[in-house]
């Protein structure tokens, strides 16, 4: 991890901003700039694969759902005095995708040692034109200016985390191309994400039922089976793979006999989907504590813009 220590002055600037963004009040177009530029400067440092200290909280999908984000800095406290580990798709079909990448990157400038975030298949210029995140931006900025921003910031997260050297932390899953965490450390990945490939993989694939790689109903990525969980683990030296990308009802399922576990973050996904989610706390030993939460109340939430968002599979 980063050991950046920040100037008074700037650290004064960063609390005011993630005061602001706590508030649920988007920062001024020259903050997201400057802060901007910062995370970019932070994240061109770290490997595709950033290495990740524990105890440690890790965080799946958020996705736009600012007031469940507040939330789990509540359950398990706030940074610096908690590390966390997002595990990317911040964006697209919530209400506050702006408020939400915003403070996960706030919170990266401020304490660089203590977050990291990696990027999710939402951290894209194709997927978010789609699925809310362009049209927010052009509706609370007027131009489409911090969209460009932000998704320029995108191409510069790590693909992956690994916890202690022996827990592999990617959004999503494997890839038939890369069979070790040198290999995926070799790829380029300052660029938009691919339609194939194994950067495509790594933000899109799932855990499957069915032994072997499988063609994806998403349309990217693969599915893979428990033979290959069982053995990216084993070749790398892992205990399990932890990732995020797909809705679980009760919040975290483990799969293929403890090889895999999903995390999702984002409760009542969509505002409409009535799921619970989770967290996942790793002590120093890395002891496992699934903290299941329910949607913020209501009336945390203060009035949500209305708008249709396509449909997509969940």
């Amino acid at each position: 991890m980063l050991s950046k220590v920040l100037s008074e002055q700037e650290a004064v600037l960063r609390d005011a901003q993630i005061g602001q963004l706590s508030e649920c009040k988007v920062l001024s177009e020259e903050d997201v700039v400057e802060l901007a530029n910062k995370c970019k400067e932070l994240l061109q440092q770290e490997a595709n694969v950033t290495h990740v200290r524990a105890p440690v909280v890790v965080v799946g999908d958020t996705h736009g759902q600012f007031h469940d984000l507040v939330e789990i800095f509540k359950i398990t406290g706030p940074a610096p005095d908690t590390n966390y580990l997002f595990l990317g798709d911040y964006v697209d079909r919530g209400y506050y995708s702006v408020e939400t990448v915003c403070m996960v990157i706030a919170l990266k400038v401020r304490y660089p040692s203590r977050v990291v975030m990696i990027r999710g298949n939402h951290e894209s210029r194709q997927i978010t034109q789609v699925y809310g995140f362009y049209e927010e931006c052009l509706r609370k900025y007027g131009s489409p200016k911090v969209w460009q921003l932000l998704t320029d910031l995108f191409d510069f997260l790590p693909l992956a985390a690994v916890i202690e050297n022996q827990l592999f932390c990617p959004h999503a899953g494997l890839s038939p191309s890369m069979d070790t965490l040198d290999q995926i450390n070799q790829i380029h990945r300052f660029e938009e994400v691919p339609h194939e490939g194994p950067m495509c993989d790594l933000l899109w694939s799932d855990p499957d039922d069915r032994m072997g790689w499988g063609i994806s109903p998403r349309g990217a990525g693969y599915t893979y089976g428990q033979d290959i969980s069982e053995h990216f683990n084993h070749i790398n030296g892992l205990k399990f793979i932890i990732r995020a990308h797909q809705l679980v009802s009760e919040g975290f399922l483990w799969q293929h006999e403890g090889a895999v576990v999903t995390v999702f973050s984002a409760p009542n996904y969509c505002y409409r989907c009535g799921n619970v989610a989770a967290i996942l706390e790793l002590d120093e030993h890395l002891g496992k504590n699934f903290k299941v939460f329910e949607a913020a109340p209501q009336e945390a939430r203060g009035a949500q813009a209305k708008r249709a968002a396509p449909d997509y599979f969940l």
